[in-house]
């Protein structure tokens, strides 16, 4: 069993929701893609977005039962981690996949895994030598269709565009055409920005 499944088995039988209710859980990062490809490495965690079912409530007592410091993180040298939804650079309406497999063997919780290309997009923002380590093993496997990265990319690209993280788009483009040039070996891609970024 991958350690990821593994955690997320024992965070199931820990928690305590309402009876006969399942929690969702979106995983996102390179969890979301150990979850759904042949993939492993090392992580310290487990991110997942908050929701409006993943509440300031909820996000504390998931905390409680998996965050650093606690017994599943020391049994499974793994904790869990809520980033606030719009942290991550990702398009307006991601993509999730369930997790049958796992889910089968779940009670208390339901996974969704975010969209290996939506991890790609996401993972340009921080752009840290595991994220890049993370996308070329993706586009390795065959799973980051240009196109589609492309258009992943610039529908998030539309969400940061008029507030007051758009300046940070520049340096996404950067990491976006390097991934371009470096990993799918294809030119530069226009990507049209305000005037004023």
């Amino acid at each position: 069993m991958p350690p990821i499944d593994d955690f997320l088995r024992d965070l199931d039988r820990g928690w305590d929701g309402a009876p006969g209710e399942r929690l969702t859980l979106h995983v996102i990062g390179s969890t979301a893609l150990m979850l759904q490809v042949d993939y492993e490495r090392g992580t310290k965690d487990s991110d997942i977005l908050t929701t409006d079912r993943v509440d300031a409530n909820v996000r504390q007592r998931l905390l409680a039962l998996a965050g650093p410091g606690t017994l599943l993180h020391t049994r499974h040298r793994l904790y869990l981690d809520v980033v606030a939804n719009g942290v991550p650079f990702l398009p307006h309406v991601s993509r999730w996949h369930p997790q049958r497999e796992l889910d089968a063997g779940l009670r208390n919780l339901e996974i969704l895994a975010l969209d290996v290309v939506d991890v790609v997009v996401s993972k340009l923002k921080p752009f840290r030598p595991q994220d890049r380590d993370d996308i070329a093993a993706m586009v390795d496997r065959g799973l980051v269709p240009h196109a589609a990265l492309l258009a992943r990319f610039r529908a998030a690209a539309d969400r940061f565009m008029y507030d007051a993280r758009a300046n940070d788009l520049v340096h996404y483009v950067a990491n976006l055409h390097r991934v371009e040039r470096d990993l799918l070996g294809v030119a530069e891609s226009e990507i049209e920005l305000p005037s004023w970024i």
